[in-house]
């Protein structure tokens, strides 16, 4: 079902602040998907409306067809895990997770076997009877995903689910996140403003800006095809170039005059005319580096600079060059310095050059 759960015009205010201004999008069923977003986008509100613990001033919330906008969290097919795991310290994780089924006076023999189905997925069953501070961080979050799946929701948001753990945690966490989505089939929702985390956990992503939707894409499609700036620098990192159309070419190509740069041929994307201010993005990795200016016949763009400083990362380097007014960020994978690429020094003269494919157009009017 394409609009399993459906936003539809939805907005919110808090006083004079506008925290949800028009908001409509629809989420599978059984898809993982992400609301992403900086602080104060919107996205904590809009899933405690989805939730129930926020009402909005205008607009709907469905879920399979059914208007859920005036009910309360209980009575809204939907469960939550909270950002601290909200677990009770004085119960054991057995206890933790039957609570809910326990409140639902659900008979003794179904909330035996669906905590014990539950902590079978989770992998925590030898960990039953121990108190929540006698786990580690991920095991922690794994009682409260089981707490809340335990009832069988057909939506569950996860509030910034791997905001407390470390980078190993997370990273581990985030395949324990997939494996149990692809296990239980259930419509996962996350909310987060870590751009790498959403991009592997979700099928597609929703991108909020000042309580506005930028964009609803899959990850690679944000990233290739950002529709904005504030997409473009948002996930991921990007060079802008301001400039004006200039050149319209065969098969979709145009050229942009940008002053101290010349004139680079990007694919237009049909997004502009002849004389339009214009931004031109290039993700730092779409970036290569020689000594040489490359050959005209490989229809790339070229541009020289002086390198002013390198930052190593093991898997990859970061050049931060100096080309007139433009100061550009190059990232080469260690394993490309291979293929004829170089490995400059800092202060070094070096070519710069992007094929016309890897360049988008962004309208100067969408600028962040």
């Amino acid at each position: 079902m394409d609009d399993f759960l459906v936003i539809d015009h939805v907005s919110k205010s808090f006083g004079p602040q506008r925290a949800v201004d028009d908001v409509s999008l629809s989420v599978r069923q059984g898809e993982a998907f992400s609301l992403l977003g900086p602080s104060g986008c919107g996205k904590t509100t809009l899933l405690r409306m989805i939730a129930g613990f926020e009402r909005p001033d205008r607009g709907r919330i469905l879920v399979a067809g059914q208007d859920i906008t005036a009910l309360p969290p209980e009575q809204r097919p939907v469960n939550t895990v909270f950002q601290n795991y909200a677990l009770f310290p004085h119960m054991s994780v057995w206890e933790n997770v039957a609570f809910g089924l326990r409140m639902s006076r659900r008979p003794r023999e179904e909330i035996r076997s669906g905590v014990d189905r539950m902590l079978d997925l989770v992998r925590l069953s030898e960990h039953a009877r121990k108190r929540p501070a006698q786990l580690s961080g991920g095991q922690r979050q794994r009682v409260a995903i089981a707490r809340a799946l335990v009832k069988r929701p057909q939506v569950l948001l996860l509030d910034e689910p791997l905001a407390a753990l470390d980078l190993k945690l997370r990273q581990h966490m985030q395949m324990e996140l997939n494996t149990i989505h692809e296990q239980v089939g259930t419509t996962f929702i996350y909310v987060t403003h870590d751009q790498g985390e959403a991009m592997s956990l979700s099928s597609r992503i929703a991108v909020l800006n000042s309580g506005r939707l930028e964009q609803v894409d899959a990850p690679a499609s944000l990233y290739e095809n950002p529709r904005s700036s504030f997409v473009a620098s948002f996930i991921g990192d990007a060079n802008f170039f301001t400039g004006v159309a200039q050149e319209f070419q065969h098969e979709g190509y145009l050229r942009v005059l940008i002053e101290g740069l010349g004139s680079p041929l990007v694919q237009s994307n049909g997004a502009v005319s002849a004389n339009q201010p214009l931004r031109l993005m290039v993700r730092p990795e779409k970036i290569s580096l020689t000594l040489a200016r490359p050959s005209s016949g490989d229809r790339v763009n070229a541009f020289r600079g002086i390198v002013e400083d390198i930052a190593y990362f093991g898997s990859h380097t970061r050049y931060r060059i100096r080309a007139g007014e433009h100061s550009i960020l190059a990232q080469l994978q260690r394993s490309r310095l291979s293929g004829g690429e170089i490995d400059p020094a800092r202060g070094a003269e070096v070519w710069m050059s992007f094929h016309p494919d890897e360049g988008r157009v962004v309208r100067l009017e969408d600028a962040a």
